[in-house]
């Protein structure tokens, strides 16, 4: 079996890293990796190649890097990698965090792996949540900012719909009180790797069966904006611990105390009522800065200022004092929103 793998960051490089792992005990070859260009990154915003770029070419297995595949927008660029795509003779493609719209005429490239239904799987894909909830970009920190108790993994066939297509394999994943979007994410990238596998051996051997998702609970996890890391302590506190995990590591919470901004890694909720209006500093000790918010006590215990390192609350106040009655100023970006 020929395996054309798309993906760009440490989630992807997961599954990569399996499937390399898995390939020569199942006469698997891996003869094209796509993924996105080399980005702009660290202090000297040297371009820095992705996550599964580095790990495809430490491999020996050639890459490419489109700015996008779509014929009409991507040029000769994206006629190039079409003619590459064809070249390789892939089974099946595999996709996971790859970061760019794949138009039909690449998802129909694949051979396929016929199955005993009649079925042919021409591109797999791996999603970080058990669809039909959280389709879209961000499924991992929306889950957490939402609450959910569980996630999971789901392998899908793909279609030209955002996240539609059938699924093959799920597997769920209950969500801890300390889990941030990272480490979370870190520990559904081990589950999807290996459920790929599965999938592929399972597709190989013609016995995978689609399934339809249901018309019901149907959720979009919308790409994380900048602005959406404001903390509105109007809100419950409850919700604002969910956020800080939920943003982390990017684009981490934060919220304005006088000319500054802080940066929120680590909070908890305290048990009892505020009595204070919201954003309201009630103490700042050892402990933590406690801070009053639309319903219940937050407690900051891990932040960071601009251009120092994060660090745990008697860290940070030893540097930077904080007296209870001071209060955290509304973001302008959480003012705008509401308006």
């Amino acid at each position: 079996m020929r395996i054309v793998f798309a993906g760009t960051p440490e989630f992807a490089a997961a599954a990569l890293a399996r499937l390399i792992e898995a390939a020569p005990e199942r006469g698997w070859q891996l003869p094209l990796v796509l993924t996105q260009p080399d980005r702009p990154a660290g202090r000297g915003m040297k371009l820095t190649p992705s996550p599964v770029r580095r790990l495809a070419q430490a491999h020996g297995i050639a890459t490419l890097t489109p700015h996008s595949l779509s014929l009409k927008k991507g040029g000769p660029e994206a006629q190039a990698a079409h003619e590459a795509l064809r070249a390789a003779q892939a089974d099946v493609l595999v996709v996971a965090a790859y970061g760019l719209i794949l138009p039909q005429a690449v998802l129909d490239l694949p051979q396929g792996l016929h199955q005993r239904d009649g079925a042919r799987l021409t591109a797999l894909n791996i999603h970080a949540s058990l669809l039909p909830r959280w389709r879209g970009a961000a499924p991992v920190a929306r889950a957490i900012e939402a609450g959910d108790a569980t996630t999971g993994v789901t392998i899908m066939q793909m279609e030209a719909g955002l996240d539609t297509g059938p699924m093959l394999l799920d597997e769920a994943v209950p969500i801890r009180p300390d889990h941030t979007a990272g480490t979370l994410t870190a520990e559904l990238a081990q589950l999807g790797a290996r459920l790929l596998v599965a999938a592929l051996d399972e597709a190989q051997r013609g016995v995978l069966r689609p399934r339809p998702q249901p018309d019901t609970g149907v959720t979009y996890a919308h790409k994380i904006a900048k602005h959406e890391s404001w903390l509105d302590f109007g809100r419950a506190a409850c919700a604002l611990e969910r956020q800080i995990r939920a943003f982390d590591p990017f684009p981490v919470a934060c919220a304005r105390l006088g000319a500054d901004v802080i940066r929120i890694w680590q909070a908890r909720v305290d048990a009892g009522a505020a009595q204070a209006p919201p954003g309201t500093v009630l103490a700042a000790d050892a402990a933590g800065i406690a801070v009053a918010t639309g319903e219940g006590v937050l407690r900051l215990t891990q932040l960071q200022r601009a251009g120092a390192r994060r660090l745990a609350a008697h860290e940070f106040l030893a540097g930077y004092p904080v007296v209870p009655g001071t209060r955290f100023e509304p973001a302008p970006a959480v003012a705008a929103a509401a308006g």
